[in-house]
């Protein structure tokens, strides 16, 4: 139930919603441009009853936050590009233990230090490689704030339905941009309810172990396609997608994130200049919504991809829509944003088969 509405900027709206969601407890690093989340945690998490930690680096912040998760509780951590991919081996334990938590990427440009503007090139690293072994996070894709403060809760949900780590992939854009929302009621949760979790059991319950390591590789395979067969329940399950004219469209544009606010407009030009163009919006990049993106290739001409980066979700559109769709793509990268008009001009170009 959303309470009262208000003008946040992103960071800080992603913080309140994790804390309005039963998040207590914040494990971090300061980094650009996602350094206002633990800044409002530092300030809040005191106020609920809540632990903010900031570690001494993004290693140990990760690693904080898989202890801190083994007892159930709704925990979460935070950072940018580079530091994200420090967190990785702390995210791949998190998988291998089955333990929900929350990670929010704004994304920078990169690779390296890269820069402090927006960008979307983390989306191969998110869906593909989170860390090592073989395993999935959940990675959802907000659009505006309201989607952020909504997509907290919602990972919170699949991940501890799932147990396994939710990850929110967002940029810089979308991080420090301000917008009126309206925030949820604080919800309680109920840390003894988790059967998993090692909370200390008086022996009163089987004794719960969380470890992520085995000695005997038949059991290491066992745990791995058990956790395959809950992707898979997945995949079927909770793809998450925005349609923007699409019931006539000859052409549709894919975009995610910001750049899906862009090309929205740009769609709006195109048909007023007698363009049937559509829009297709991923809200979850993993799990893909491939089924729709494939019903979508038997109507349509073609697809234009829209991204901040050198084109890291085209293979997933290219893999959903077949080779007989023609796909065009739209980058942009380093933190430049691709304009409204440069997205109308391919569109155009696209439209006429050029």
């Amino acid at each position: 139930m959303m309470t009262k509405k208000v003008l946040m900027k992103g960071n800080e709206a992603i913080a309140e919603a994790a804390i309005q969601a039963g998040c207590r407890g914040f494990f971090g690093y300061p980094i650009t441009p996602q350094t206002e989340i633990p800044a409002y945690m530092a300030k809040r998490m005191p106020q609920v009853g809540g632990i903010f930690v900031q570690a001494e680096s993004e290693i140990a912040a990760v690693n904080m936050v898989y202890g801190a998760a083994s007892t159930g509780a709704r925990v979460m951590t935070s950072s940018s590009s580079p530091g994200i991919s420090l967190k990785t081996e702390g995210i791949s334990y998190l998988a291998g233990a089955d333990l929900p938590a929350l990670i929010v990427n704004v994304q920078r440009g990169g690779p390296g230090l890269g820069s402090i503007l927006p960008a979307q090139s983390d989306y191969w690293q998110a869906t593909r490689a989170p860390g090592h072994g073989d395993f999935h996070i959940l990675v959802f894709a907000p659009a505006s704030v309201q989607e952020m403060i909504e997509l907290v809760e919602k990972a919170y949900l699949l991940a501890e339905k799932y147990r396994m780590p939710a990850m929110l992939l967002i940029d810089g854009i979308l991080g420090q941009m301000m917008e009126p929302a309206f925030l949820p009621q604080s919800k309680a949760t109920d840390v003894s309810a988790k059967a998993w979790a090692a909370t200390g059991h008086g022996f009163a319950r089987k004794h719960t172990i969380v470890n992520s390591g085995y000695l005997l590789p038949q059991h290491m395979e066992q745990a791995v396609r058990k956790r395959f067969d809950r992707y898979r329940a997945i995949e079927s399950n909770e793809p998450l997608y925005e349609e923007y004219l699409t019931d006539d469209a000859e052409m549709i544009v894919v975009a995610y994130g910001a750049t899906a606010r862009i090309s929205k407009a740009a769609v709006d030009l195109a048909r007023k200049k007698g363009i049937q163009a559509g829009l297709i919006r991923p809200v979850t990049l993993w799990p893909f919504p491939t089924e729709r993106l494939a019903i979508a290739a038997a109507k349509v001409r073609s697809f234009l991809v829209v991204e901040m980066s050198m084109g890291q979700m085209i293979d997933d559109i290219r893999l959903a829509v077949g080779s007989d769709c023609f796909v065009r793509f739209l980058g942009r990268t380093g933190g430049v944003v691709p304009t409204r008009d440069e997205i109308l001009e391919e569109i155009i170009k696209n439209a006429g088969g050029i």
